[in-house]
């Protein structure tokens, strides 16, 4: 061009700051200035707001001093990018000094301060700023309220969000789907489903993002089941899912081990083009390894275009979970070799893996190099698998020396682990140690009584068990009923202890008792220190029949052909006598069973679990 004014160099500076070109887009500037042409406000909102989009802090400070120098700080607009671009860049502090010392403010500026907040984790400081917003007369637009849904989300501030419900109705933006589906994602993070569901089902217009957040409220709250279910009235009306949809999906998949429907989410996800985003692909490798298909995993991870520290990361995970330790560990050497850098989720798999296969001194190792070679701080759950590896070892002295030597306040977590250890090695007295300090820490978790009842039930301390079990019942605490889950044609079936409830109930009856004639002739002994109730052998036997887990694979044998795995999800860790009871059915039917409890993978083939009975 022969001549540059200062539209064409907008227009130019513009194109790059779009492209994501940032720092050419400030050279341009730069020269266009050395031209001697002056910026006007338009430009310098576009390049801060670029600057805002890519985090680019240093950038944003220079533009910030030219602003300054033209005196454009006074101006409205001005001040209030400035204030997004350094809340952007997770400068709230700079962000509220130049908001505070703003001339003007309009429903805008208090806006981005908010959003600011909001976008930082600083849900309370966003709800105290809409505060002083409300007592300097300034009203609220659809966007601001959004963002402080949002905020009571982050924080389950359930109050301030039917507050915030309330004024939405007072204003009429009840109606708009961006605002109805964030109090969709509101309530439901607030644990409030039902009322979720209720505002879900009667919104005047529903899109993709308002389908998601109803799926992401169900998967959130452990409900996968009802996600999966709503995933299918959302087909029938013709709402076409995003990747964020398939990954919400696909994590429900994983929670209940529902293989088969995630590998036909794989198929869509494939025709629908999104396998090469780098989070689909991970949430796919994270599913086929929580679903117990390592070799799925492992063939999907080697094949993606583009891998992450989290993809490494689910990997490494979804070998530590199905007891393959060796595995990780040369997943983990091999990350190194390639130059990802591990990070502190990666360790908390490793240690993990380690624990669980009693690979002490390696696990000692890694965590020593971790904070020693990698700078990694150790973090509460790096010290739970510590205390996991010392304490499955039966290295309970050192484990609860270990805990007394944390430089970080030990956790819920971190107790619980060993009183577990203790349960595990029937050592009464760090176990009760152990479980004062997690009534203290959490005196309405009914795991801790459940434990040490068990160990005083197995050392025969009858006065003490009677008395834990008072205090139990004056603390009204209520023990979660365990639950196993299995899918059979794509359909979830669910069972509770005891349950007597499934339309199959006199048939997988049938097969239980048929079971356990076969399994007491194999040498099956019913270990019945694992029925706390005070009644007869007989009836303890009873109860130790109907556990979920066995309730569960009796289903399964009677509902799938011969030959077929059966695959069982479980919310507690599986007890010893059904893990007994399952290696020996795996035996007598000739099937693979495997067992997703909450703490790892148990593969069951030929009598044999893959923990070794180390678990």
């Amino acid at each position: 061009m022969p001549q540059h004014n200062v539209y064409s160099w907008t227009a130019i500076i513009s194109a790059y700051a779009d492209s994501g070109e940032v720092e050419e887009a400030i050279n341009l500037f730069q020269q266009m200035q050395e031209t001697g042409l002056a910026p006007d406000k338009v430009l310098l909102v576009l390049l801060l707001k670029a600057c805002a989009r890519l985090a680019a802090l240093e950038q944003g400070r220079q533009l910030h001093s030219h602003i300054i120098k033209r005196g454009f700080q006074s101006d409205v607009i001005v001040g209030s990018t400035l204030v997004n671009m350094y809340a952007k860049c997770g400068c709230t502090e700079d962000a509220r000094e130049l908001f505070d010392n703003m001339s003007e403010r309009d429903v805008v500026s208090w806006t981005t301060m908010i959003a600011g907040y909001a976008q930082n984790g600083l849900g309370k400081e966003a709800l105290a700023l809409y505060e002083q917003m409300k007592q300097e007369g300034m009203q609220p637009n659809d966007v601001t309220l959004g963002l402080l849904l949002k905020a009571c989300a982050s924080l389950a501030a359930l109050e301030e969000g039917k507050q915030l419900h309330s004024e939405i109705i007072k204003r009429g933006f009840q109606s708009d789907v961006v605002v109805g589906s964030t109090l969709v994602d509101m309530y439901a993070k607030c644990g409030c489903t039902e009322d979720a569901r209720e505002l879900f089902d009667n919104m005047s217009e529903r899109n993709v993002v308002s389908w998601t957040a109803m799926i992401a409220g169900y998967a959130q709250n452990g409900l996968g089941k009802d996600a999966l279910a709503l995933y299918e009235q959302m087909k029938q009306k013709g709402v076409q899912p995003d990747n964020v949809t398939f990954v919400l999906l696909l994590k429900a998949c994983a929670s209940l081990a529902a293989l088969e429907q995630g590998k036909q989410l794989h198929s869509e996800i494939i025709k629908r083009g999104f396998q090469s985003d780098v989070v689909v692909g991970n949430t796919l490798v994270d599913m086929y390894a929580k679903c117990g298909s390592t070799e799925d995993a492992r063939e999907l991870f080697d094949n993606m275009s583009e891998r992450d520290v989290v993809s490494w990361n689910a990997m490494i995970a979804g070998y530590a979970k199905n007891g393959l330790a060796q595995e990780a560990l040369a997943l983990f050497e091999q990350m190194q070799r390639e130059g990802t850098e591990p990070d502190e989720v990666t360790y908390v798999s490793v240690l993990s893996a380690c624990a669980h296969s009693g690979l002490v001194d390696k696990g000692r190792y890694i965590f020593n190099s971790m904070c020693k070679n990698h700078g990694v701080t150790p973090i509460r759950e790096h010290y739970a698998c510590m205390v996991d590896l010392l304490g499955r070892a039966g290295c309970l002295a050192d484990a609860e020396f270990f805990i007394n030597k944390m430089p970080i306040q030990p956790s819920s977590v971190v107790w619980m682990t060993l009183l577990g250890a203790a349960r595990n090695h029937g050592h009464v007295e760090i176990g009760r140690r152990a479980f004062d300090r997690v009534v203290k820490l959490e005196p309405e978790n009914a795991a801790p009584y459940v434990l040490l009842s068990n160990m005083y039930a197995v050392a025969g301390r009858k006065d003490e068990l009677a008395k834990i079990r008072n205090e139990m019942k004056e603390a009204g605490v209520k023990k979660m009923p365990g639950c196993s889950w299995i899918e059979v044609d794509n359909q979830l079936h669910a069972f509770v202890v005891g349950d007597a409830t499934h339309p199959q109930s006199k048939e997988i009856q049938a097969e239980l008792d048929r079971l356990v004639g076969l399994m007491k002739k194999a040498g099956y002994k019913p270990n019945l220190s694992f029925v706390l109730d005070d009644v007869e052998d007989e009836e303890k036997e009873n109860v130790l029949c109907e556990h979920s887990e066995k309730l569960a694979i009796a289903f399964g044998l009677i509902n799938t052909p011969y030959g077929t795995p059966i695959r069982i999800k479980k919310n507690f860790p599986i007890c010893g006598d059904c893990h007994n009871a399952t290696k020996i059915i795996s035996k007598i039917v000739g099937r693979d069973i495997s067992v997703m409890d909450a703490n790892r993978y148990h593969h069951f083939k030929d009598g044999l679990c893959s923990c070794g009975d180390y678990w």
